[in-house]
């Protein structure tokens, strides 16, 4: 310890250019006490703010042009010694370097070899330590770049919404009651990032009745031209070997697309949809937000992050409570920000219910699907700045707002508040939104809707069941997709959506069965059951239970919308091609069947999901060659020449 604070005063001397730093010992600068020193009238303020002038004024009389003032920085031990550089009758004027760190000081009078408490207080730094008090507004600052104010930057705790001034000063009258301030970073800027975790926001210090200075300062960038990848449903729980296959596959695939983009001169950032943990998990492996934290922190481009059902504390039954852990480790459960043309807006659409839960007692972990009226209330706010209602608005939330769509393109809305929601976006042209919860892909778009619904698979697919050692060696979604993300790409107001599987080429959007093939039996894929769990093979296997020689191909196209083409050819003639709801024979044999194999009854929330994503064609004869080709969309073309028979195992692309 002596080492630490010997080093840290080596420190001080170099950068305290306005004070004498001292030993940490502090009978080194107040030997004794000095009850004879007299300071009448010294007043001190709960905060000083100090900008890189450094001066700091101290009200009170009695102060002698021989004293010093010593400043002991409660959080460390340290002792600095600052001289008065000016004395008048009722207040001293004593020099800060700017280097001086922020935090909580007491403030002695040395006189000779005596010295005085003469109290405590806050010592922060801001860009403009003199903007002026209005009255009602608890928190004042200013955004800035490049040592100059930026006007129009839009500021809120959650609850207000403002905009800075031609100098970049704001005032809001919070009430402080989330803990934070954040800016809606704009266009063409950035924020620095900690630990992968951008810094839009700040903690407020004081209770609602002090006013204090919050500053931003940004860096000016070029991200017209931008990718964001969309995480869904990490799930980090320290189990079945989580956190292994996700530094050996995903960390590994996102950053080789990170170094792709940066090298075609486009920016790269990433969004979390909820989920990043697993709650119930949070006490029984010690993993939970901060771990998660940790784990992301080496990525070289910044994460936003959504708030999920499964980052509730299980202990608090109180929707505002249990997302204390979560504001306190990644920051707003809602908020908003630009990069480029394009407008996000993250919103927090779970609210927790968790009936019975108590102080270590796990509740029911019970929700809603709904968006709370301050949420809704500030989002109004929030998009009442934007001027161009043709800006791109991107909507990022856990639940989905939509229900799957059926073969028809038939849909409906899950959220509780639906109609305001929808209210609130009413006067824009381009809403997407994009969401997780699901472990599936789902796109539910509309011709005659301004708001269209990407539903993100997981990158923990099935809860990284199916990797896990000794199960099937690959990652698949219940849907079939393969665990992965999404991927926004847009150049100015252009944007284009697919979705990057992990460990596979973006050109990898679709997965072609000869069914022929397929017959799931328990001889052959649960082969260690007892009787018990042999006779459930069929349950779970479905109308693959039965032998199929009828020469259909099925197709699982994981992005599928209305807007996608599908040709299937055999000897060049075109194949009818139909759109199906199935269960993925895949995910069949990769989770439910290597549960029972293992005498294990698969969790109800896990086992395969029938998708309407599926397309079923029937060629005429078994051997005969396929030629698939999906255009979608964007004009992208993908293909594959299926020779048959095609061989139906684990491994299988």
């Amino acid at each position: 310890m002596k080492i630490y604070y010997t080093l840290h005063l080596l420190l001080c001397l170099i950068l305290l250019l306005g004070c004498k730093s001292q030993s940490p010992d502090k009978k080194d600068v107040i030997t004794s006490i000095g009850n004879d020193i007299q300071i009448k009238e010294f007043v001190i303020s709960p905060i000083y703010y100090i900008d890189n002038i450094g001066l700091l004024t101290l009200s009170g009389h009695g102060f002698k042009s021989s004293d010093s003032i010593v400043l002991r920085n409660k959080s460390i031990a340290v002792d600095i010694k600052c001289e008065i550089t000016k004395l008048n009758p009722s207040n001293i004027v004593i020099s800060l370097s700017p280097s001086l760190t922020d935090g909580k000081y007491e403030i002695f009078v040395k006189r000779d070899n005596f010295s005085k408490l003469l109290g405590e207080t806050n010592i922060l730094k801001a860009f403009n330590a003199n903007i002026s008090d209005k009255t009602g507004m608890t928190i004042k600052g200013t955004v800035f770049s490049n040592s100059k104010g930026l006007a129009n930057v839009v500021v809120s705790d959650g609850e207000s919404v403002t905009k800075t001034d031609e100098n970049g000063i704001y005032h809001l009258p919070s009430k402080k009651t989330n803990g934070y301030v954040f800016i809606s970073i704009p266009s063409n800027y950035e924020v620095k990032t900690v630990n992968s975790t951008p810094q839009f926001f700040k903690y407020v210090t004081f209770n609602q009745q002090t006013s204090e200075i919050i500053d931003f300062e940004l860096t000016p960038i070029n991200n017209n031209d931008h990718v964001i990848a969309f995480l869904a449903d990490m799930h980090l729980a320290n189990r079945n070997n989580d956190i292994s296959q996700f530094n050996n596959g995903f960390k590994v695939d996102i950053n080789n697309l990170a170094k792709e983009a940066r090298a075609q001169n486009k920016k790269f950032y990433a969004m979390t949809l909820g989920d990043q943990t697993w709650d119930i998990y949070w006490y029984e492996n010690n993993y939970g937000l901060q771990e998660f934290k940790n784990q992301i922190k080496d990525f070289d481009f910044p994460i936003f992050h959504v708030m999920g059902n499964h980052d509730n504390d299980p202990y608090s039954s109180n929707d505002f409570l249990a997302e204390d852990k979560y504001r306190n480790t990644l920051g707003p459960t809602y908020y908003s920000f630009n990069i480029g043309k394009v407008h996000y807006i993250v919103l927090d659409n779970n609210l927790w219910l968790n009936a019975d839960a108590n102080n270590g007692v796990i509740g029911d972990r019970n929700y809603k699907a709904t968006i709370t009226q301050n949420q809704i209330n500030w989002l109004k706010q929030d998009l009442a700045m934007i001027n161009d209602k043709s800006t791109p608005i991107v909507v990022a939330m856990h639940i989905p707002f939509y229900s799957t769509p059926n073969t028809e393109n038939s849909f409906s809305t899950k959220l509780t508040n639906a109609t305001e929601f929808v209210g609130a976006l009413a006067d824009f042209s381009n809403v997407k939104i994009m969401s997780g919860h699901t472990h599936i892909n789902s796109t539910a778009v509309q011709e005659n809707t301004k708001i269209s619904e990407y539903n993100i698979a997981s990158v923990s697919a099935t809860w990284w069941w199916t990797g896990k050692d000794g199960y099937s060696n690959n990652h698949i979604c219940k849907d079939g997709s393969p665990g992965g993300y999404g991927l926004l790409e847009n150049d100015g107001t252009q944007q284009k959506l697919y979705y990057k599987s992990i460990g596979y080429p973006k050109e990898y959007q679709f997965r072609a069965y000869d069914l022929n093939t397929i017959h799931i039996t328990a001889e052959k894929y649960a082969i260690n059951a007892n009787s018990s769990f042999k006779a459930k093979v069929a349950e779970y296997a479905g109308e693959y239970a039965k032998s199929n020689t009828s020469n259909e191909i099925l197709l699982n196209i994981w992005g599928y919308s209305p807007k996608w083409k599908i040709y299937v050819r055999e000897n060049n003639k075109d194949l009818i091609v139909r759109r199906v709801t199935k269960y993925d024979p895949l995910h069949i044999i990769s989770y439910p069947m290597k549960r029972l194999n293992a005498n294990a009854n698969p969790t109800s929330s896990f086992v395969s999901y029938n998708t309407s994503h599926m397309f079923l064609t029937k060629a005429s004869s078994p051997t005969s060659t396929i030629e698939i080709t999906i255009e979608d969309e964007f004009g992208n073309i993908y293909r594959e020449t299926m020779i048959r028979p095609k061989a139906f195992s684990t491994s299988m692309k």
